[in-house]
């Protein structure tokens, strides 16, 4: 179910079109962003979220359709107002973070406070340190800071954290949850479902130029499903127990374990403790947004 734009809208997309020759990247979509949400724009690999959102950053023109902040075209405002951490940033060699931090502080006329921003992107502790001497969430964390370093009112995350350790990672969502506390509207481009979930007010799946999703993701989710996932080795599986065996049931190999996705979970636990089945391995979990993506899409996220 798509949205209509409302009136806290902060970006509105209306019949965007964007076509590289034959090949049509993005195909007349529309949506709208509120301000103060954190929008998650989702999709494999050819799906045109990322030409949709260079398009919206301004990098890319668009063949057709407008883009409006805060009701207007974009241009000055919107440059000023908001952020951009692309996926790969060069960064200067042989300066410190402070003076990375001054130097790009010094470029705008509208900026926050520093210092304020150290403690905000946790950075004290790097000031003195060369940026070739950074590790990957250190490094994060610093270009998180470029982007909000003119006090952005939107700022455009383009998979943040990829290539992160888990520790890294969710170091880095408390900096963004840190940001959507301050009021700032953030819109977030992610490979990883589970950022997705923990991060996003909203969720917008586009598959071949089209939005075919759009919602929060408990809401997505309570759309789409009822069932839960049950998961055992497949070695562990009664050999009698199939996919007819109990209704709205169905059975899915994946490796060595077979997932049962079912609608009844107590008949299907009783049929397989009857047939002697092995349960002691078996896991039994809700839907995710990983499952919604693959049953959408019929593509992994990372294809």
């Amino acid at each position: 179910m798509l949205r209509a734009p409302g009136a806290d809208s902060v970006l509105q997309v209306s019949n965007l079109v964007r076509r590289y020759g034959d090949n049509t990247a993005v195909d007349d979509i529309s949506f709208s962003i509120d301000g103060g949400s954190c929008t998650g724009l989702l999709g494999p690999n050819g799906a045109g979220k990322t030409t949709t959102i260079e398009i919206i950053e301004g990098v890319t023109p668009a063949t057709s359709g407008s883009v409006l902040y805060c009701g207007e075209p974009l241009g000055s405002r919107f440059r000023e107002e908001s952020g951009i951490q692309f996926q790969a940033t060069a960064l200067q060699d042989f300066l410190t973070v402070r003076e990375t931090l001054a130097l790009f502080h010094a470029l705008y006329d509208q900026r926050t406070d520093l210092q304020a921003l150290i403690e905000t992107c946790s950075l004290g502790e790097l000031l003195g340190r060369d940026n070739r001497k950074l590790s990957g969430g250190q490094r994060q964390r610093l270009l998180l800071a470029i982007a909000l370093i003119n006090d952005p009112k939107i700022i455009f995350l383009d998979e943040p954290t990829t290539g992160l350790d888990p520790q890294a990672r969710r170091n880095f969502w408390q900096l963004i949850e840190r940001i959507k506390k301050r009021g700032t509207t953030v819109v977030l481009s992610t490979h990883y479902m589970d950022e997705a979930y923990q991060l996003c007010d909203r969720i917008i799946i586009m598959d071949r130029g089209r939005i075919i999703a759009d919602g929060s993701p408990d809401q997505l989710l309570s759309e789409h499903f009822e069932e839960v996932v049950m998961r055992l080795p497949s070695g562990d599986l009664d050999a009698g127990f199939g996919a007819d065996s109990v209704p709205s049931t169905r059975l899915q190999q994946r490796g060595e374990f077979t997932e049962i996705h079912t609608a009844d979970p107590g008949a299907c636990l009783q049929l397989l403790a009857n047939g002697h089945s092995a349960l002691r391995r078996l896991s039994i979990r809700p839907y995710n947004l990983e499952d919604l993506f693959i049953d959408l899409t019929g593509r992994e996220l990372r294809s």
